[in-house]
């Protein structure tokens, strides 16, 4: 009975999917959010396989003063340039997970799960660093508040990571 139980958890194993490293787990970079602020951005990237994703936190980026966001109530779109194999292109990360935030509160948003375009192993992502300042058209990072402030807020990456993510 216990060689049964053994061998069923090893075929368990087996069969679920590996967790592929993304070095390195958290990088910086600064952006522009015009009222929202401006600074340091901290991106923890993961893989698990199935699944890969970034979560973005800032103590310079915080929500203005009189405005609130209930959990789960912002959409947030990363922009990222993707090298592979010496050819570029960008993908997205989106998503619309954050906690409940008022005026003054830091961001956290995400994980964003990738939503546009592929990666693969040994793909590096950095920064889509764009000229200030953010509009509606020229945007690394959107975030959009639904509940109860409503809010779209572009953002431009003003510099690359602090070092990129290799997936």
């Amino acid at each position: 009975m216990v060689l049964a139980a053994a061998c069923s958890a090893a075929a368990a194993l087996a069969l679920a999917p590996t967790a592929h490293a993304v070095t390195p787990l958290t990088a910086t970079a600064t952006y522009d959010c015009g009222a929202w602020g401006s600074g340091l951005a901290t991106l923890t990237a993961a893989d698990s396989g199935t699944s890969k994703t970034i979560k973005i936190t800032s103590t310079a980026i915080t929500m203005p003063p009189g405005t609130s966001a209930d959990p789960n109530s912002i959409t947030t779109t990363l922009k990222l340039t993707r090298t592979s194999g010496g050819a570029t292109s960008q993908v997205q990360f989106s998503g619309k997970t954050n906690p409940g935030m008022s005026g003054g509160s830091p961001i956290a948003l995400g994980p964003l799960k990738l939503t546009s375009g592929t990666l693969a192993a040994g793909d590096r992502t950095d920064s889509v660093v764009l000229s200030t300042p953010p509009s509606a058209t020229n945007w690394s990072l959107q975030i959009v508040a639904s509940s109860p402030t409503s809010a779209t807020v572009p953002c431009v990456a003003t510099s690359a990571q602090s070092t990129a993510f290799t997936w």
